[in-house]
């Protein structure tokens, strides 16, 4: 069974009208009990048993939140989670999962994660963070960034210079999205190599300087001021030109 819905109860409780919920979870015994007392609580719960149809489903943005098991068998649950991020969507997810060390509890909430919750749990705190989860007021949606003259349309997927436009590849939009986020900030390869190509282990590559290098020469035509820089040692930062 890779995926199944259920619908609502009919007894669903005040607090509780009937917000649509997406958890991905392989546990099978689990997710059945997560699902049968969800929906005894008014949620309609869509369940999805892998990592890729649960990713597929979230990208849908017809969910009012994911609950996203940490490991799942096709690929780790973070993975999914910046992706999804990093693709626009803005559901609230909360993390499940059997690892409770704080660094990893970090590891999810830097990667995206609103919240994070250490199996076992009792269904009564799952129940708590959803409703807090749920009280949160909806975040509005980023359509573009800006730092300088560097303006970046996230839905046009397209990206300008003051009035010039910089043909971008993905990778390329991608790896120039991080750095607006984190503009002003020096970024390491080992930051790049886990935000933007989602490596889990920091191999012996040039992938990241290459890139870097094709970046800078749109970025910064001959007759501009840099903005991208390489500082020795450590990594990159982008400046706004003096």
């Amino acid at each position: 069974m890779s995926e199944l819905t259920m619908p609502a109860s009919g007894t669903a409780r005040p607090e509780a009208p009937g917000a649509a919920i997406l958890l991905v979870e392989d546990d099978l015994e689990l997710a059945a009990e997560i699902i049968g007392d969800l929906s005894a609580r008014g949620y309609q719960v869509r369940h999805a048993a892998s990592g890729a149809v649960g990713a597929d489903a979230a990208r849908g943005g017809k969910y009012d939140l994911l609950i996203l098991d940490r490991l799942l068998p096709e690929r780790d649950g973070l993975s999914i989670l910046a992706e999804l991020r990093a693709a626009g969507v803005q559901t609230p997810v909360l993390i499940l999962s059997a690892l409770g060390a704080v660094d990893e509890r970090v590891a999810g909430l830097k990667a995206g994660g609103d919240d994070y919750l250490v199996k076992p749990f009792a269904f009564v705190e799952l129940a708590a963070r959803i409703e807090a989860l749920l009280r949160r007021p909806s975040a509005v949606a980023e359509t573009s960034l800006q730092f300088g003259p560097l303006v970046l349309d996230l839905i046009g997927r397209t990206a300008r210079r003051g009035e010039r436009v910089i043909e971008l590849l993905p990778t390329e939009f991608k790896l120039l999205e991080y750095l607006m986020r984190h503009a002003g900030q020096v970024v390491t390869r080992g930051m790049l190599l886990e935000d933007v190509w989602h490596y889990r282990f920091l191999p012996h590559t040039n992938v990241v300087d290459v890139h870097i290098g094709k970046l800078r020469r749109k970025l910064d035509a001959a007759n501009e001021p840099p903005m991208l820089h390489s500082v020795r040692g450590a990594g990159f930062v982008l400046r706004i030109p003096l």
